[in-house]
């Protein structure tokens, strides 16, 4: 069995349904066209979606042991190692209307005991030694403890990747981002203008705004921050260096699941070629990287589905090595303090 650079980690997936209906009738009673499930979560995307670039990319997730059919069930057996974890598994509903609104309901995580998380560590840190991966994902939402209400501890995932050489890409958010980011031990993260603005305390409403506010979480140890735009595109940013990049616009159908697909994409681009970094250089090609995010990203909006389903007519992307500071945002971040 060969291995992957790649390992991913969902710490807490869920079934995602979705209902296909015509003219909603809000509260009364509706029949839905067609159903479809399939399993989601944010490192589950991303294995998929290098699972088609050919990396096998095995993605760990803890899962409720009161559905062990799921797997096959939505064709996730290939390439996902799953932790079977006390109860059922969580599920966000889409109710998706012709012509009409789009409406989600999303569960809470299931809360995980200090046991099952130890084992989905452990599990986690067997599989990255297994495959001599060089990077490990954790994304999406973090589960609390059943017995404190915490979050759940990922100290322990970055020390061990720390002393076997591999560097983590952190894509979460909320506290648990706001937290990680300023600790500095994750090599990449993925934040929004609105999770970047939220980390820093700051509104951000030029790309200068955005470069400043990222080298301030880089100055905490980040190496990368990869900060996604959405119409602006994508900034990677590290210590000394930035990059702006974009494709040409796209005919958008579904953006649920893009900023997976541009993770995956970052990685495609540089999971083969890391070395030690050395001065300013920190070990890959940050502007390959951000070039072949943005075009993995543009591939699936144009996708109905929140995971990727082909490579197929990737656009263009240009990068600029010395952005325009002053441009404002299309979508300026404004920093809530209540939040």
């Amino acid at each position: 069995m060969t291995g992957s650079p790649i390992v991913t980690l969902t710490p807490a997936p869920t079934l995602d349904r979705t209902y296909f209906v015509h003219n909603l009738d809000e509260g009364g009673v509706n029949r839905a066209d067609s159903v479809a499930e399939e399993l989601a979560g944010k490192g589950i995307n991303v294995s998929r979606g290098l699972h088609l670039a050919g990396f096998k990319a095995p993605g760990i997730v803890p899962i409720g042991n009161a559905d062990p059919g799921v797997l096959d069930r939505t064709g996730s057996s290939g390439f996902l190692t799953p932790l079977w974890v006390e109860g059922t598994l969580r599920v966000s509903t889409t109710i998706v209307e012709k012509d009409g609104p789009t409406t989600k309901v999303n569960e809470a995580p299931r809360p995980l005991s200090e046991e099952d998380w130890k084992s989905v560590v452990e599990l986690t840190i067997n599989t990255v030694k297994e495959n001599g991966a060089k990077w490990l994902v954790i994304a999406g939402a973090l589960p609390v403890y059943k017995s404190s209400g915490s979050y759940v501890d990922l100290e322990p995932l970055f020390t061990a990747m720390k002393d076997l050489g591999v560097r983590v890409a952190l894509d979460t958010s909320g506290e648990p981002l706001n937290y990680w980011a300023r600790r500095g031990l994750a090599a990449v993260i993925k934040p929004n203008a609105e999770e970047l603005a939220s980390a820093v305390g700051r509104t951000l409403k030029t790309v200068g705004d955005v470069i400043d506010a990222a080298r301030q979480l880089c100055e905490h140890g980040i190496e990368c921050v990869l900060a996604s735009l959405g119409a602006d595109g994508m900034i990677a940013v590290t210590r000394t260096h930035e990059w702006a990049a974009r494709t040409p616009p796209v005919k958008v159908i579904n953006t649920v699941g893009a900023g997976d697909a541009t993770m995956a994409g970052f990685l495609s681009a540089v999971a083969a070629d890391t070395r030690p970094a050395v001065g300013d250089d920190i070990g890959y090609d940050v502007p390959k990287g951000v070039a072949t995010a943005v075009q993995w990203g543009a591939i699936a909006v144009t996708q109905p589905s929140s995971g990727l389903e082909n490579l197929d007519h990737m656009p263009s992307s240009s990068v600029t090595a010395e952005p325009d500071r002053s441009a404002l945002l299309e979508e300026p971040a404004v920093f809530q303090h209540n939040h």
